[in-house]
């Protein structure tokens, strides 16, 4: 936290870059944005703790303002944590060090659509589910469809390398994105040209996308678009036990297939999303596939794509359970049917790894995880040619917040240990935040160097999100 007289000078300056009406210190107005989407702090809260706290609140509304206020931080040496639409699940945007919250909603704006590249820019603070229906009505999608889409923004899906549940296809959020503004800690505004590729040296944009607010703040992309398909057809398959499903998904890639969903839910995931719906074998696995495109080729992969399953003891399910998920997608997690009231946690650890591994880290994980008393449940929901991701969802309730905390900790060291000893890697798509920190070093081994070298040159004075991506720790 800043002292009086630093707090009262910070917000002054600020008030006449944004506008008096764009700042505050209000108590309650700190306190709403003092979490993201972090199971561990909202479990916190329900146990009356107290979070950290920004000391104030602005809310600029172009990159001029973000210039201004990020040149004034830098020059005052105060933290500056930059907040999206406050859905992330790792603690990305809690101000563990006070200072500035730089909540970027009024930057808002989707410019026009360039139809002849299938372009379009648009600023940091769009929430996905707006910038998602304005294209769909030019007949484009953007492809990006995380379950957070009604309550998230550009920015944060950048900020975090987001994936949506169409990744297979689309890509993900560093696929779709062709150029950044981006604004340095000294206040320097920086541009990527918009191009499909480039042999410029090496990729700048890519350096940006995944920093989560450490190296500045992105305030704009020009984002790809897609057209909306012709058909998009939907199949579910049960299979005996997990590896059976994985080998199915590894050759329905493995020939070229590219389905929009591909999504494998472990037996226990299985019966607690489809069991009160859909009746099939106990103990059995659930694959979700849907296809997009013209009728003649959505036909030809999902006929091809039925084939490799049965090839592999699967029972055709038809379109229900897929249809089904598809949806209500956005809306089977609220409210969630796990009791999350006192001291019990219900949180996510979402890796990836390559096919040869995959299983393996699976079952070391969730050893690892149940070993502490969590009951855990998984999916598999994003699939690739060379490997896909797993939701390793965790469950634990305990007598005490002490304990609570404890034990939580304990599930997520062990759960990523394994994971990182298996091979896979501890983040798919949710970022680090403040969740994965401490394992941040492990997980990039002597790559993590470069990382911080290139903090301290772009951000000598740490203001930037300091303590997130095991970054810019302050005394």
């Amino acid at each position: 936290m800043l002292d009086n007289k630093t707090r009262a000078k910070a917000f002054k300056r600020i008030g006449k870059i944004v506008g008096a009406e764009h700042i505050t210190m209000h108590e309650t107005d700190k306190i709403l944005n003092a979490i993201d989407a972090w199971p561990l702090s909202q479990a916190k809260i329900r146990a009356g703790e107290i979070l950290p706290l920004a000391d104030m609140i602005a809310f600029p509304g172009n990159v001029a303002e973000v210039s201004q206020i990020l040149a004034l931080a830098n020059e005052m040496k105060i933290p500056v944590t930059p907040v999206g639409g406050g859905a992330g699940t790792c603690g990305g945007t809690v101000p563990v060090y006070g200072g500035i919250q730089l909540d970027l909603k009024r930057l808002n704006k989707i410019g026009e659509i360039d139809h002849e590249s299938m372009l379009v820019k648009v600023q940091a603070g769009v929430v996905g589910i707006d910038l998602e229906e304005e294209v769909n009505r030019f007949g484009y999608t953007t492809g990006h469809t995380p379950t957070s889409l009604r309550a998230s923004n550009v920015g944060g899906f950048i900020a975090t390398r987001s994936g949506g549940s169409m990744s297979s296809l689309y890509g993900k959020i560093e696929d779709m994105t062709l150029g950044l503004e981006f604004v340095l800690p000294d206040g320097s505004i920086v541009t990527t040209k918009a191009v499909p590729r480039h042999s410029v040296g090496p990729d700048l944009l890519q350096l940006f996308i995944g920093s989560e607010g450490t190296l500045g703040v992105i305030t704009e992309a020009t984002l790809r678009l897609f057209i909306l398909p012709e058909e998009r057809h939907f199949r579910s398959v049960t299979f005996p036990d997990v590896h059976c499903g994985l080998e199915a998904i590894r050759k329905i890639f493995r020939e070229g297939i590219l389905p929009s969903v591909a999504r494998l839910y472990d037996p226990e995931d299985a019966a607690y999303s489809f069991s009160m719906h859909f009746d099939f074998e106990e103990g059995h696995c659930m694959l979700l596939l849907a296809f997009d495109g013209d009728k003649k080729k959505v036909k030809i992969d999902e006929t091809r794509s039925v084939e490799l399953c049965i090839a592999e003891g699967g029972s055709d399910q038809g379109e229900g359970p897929a249809k089904r998920w598809w949806e209500h997608r956005y809306d089977m997690y609220y409210p969630t049917r796990l009791k999350t009231e006192g001291y019990t946690i219900v949180d996510t650890i979402d890796i990836v790894a390559t096919y040869d591994r995959l299983e393996k880290v699976y079952y070391a994980m969730k050893e690892a995880m149940e070993a502490h008393g969590a009951f855990v449940l998984s999916h598999f929901s994003h699939m690739y040619q060379n490997g896909g991701s797993v939701y390793m969802i965790f469950f634990t309730s305990q007598p005490s917040a002490e304990s609570a905390w404890e034990t939580y900790k304990r599930i997520w060291d062990d759960g990523v240990a394994a994971c990182l000893r298996e091979g896979g890697t501890m983040s798919h798509q949710h970022g680090v935040g403040l969740t994965r920190s401490t394992y941040t070093e492990d997980e990039l081994g002597s790559s993590f160097k470069v990382l911080k070298m290139i903090k301290e040159v772009l951000d000598p004075n740490s203001i930037m999100n300091p303590g997130k991506l095991g970054l810019g720790v302050r005394e």
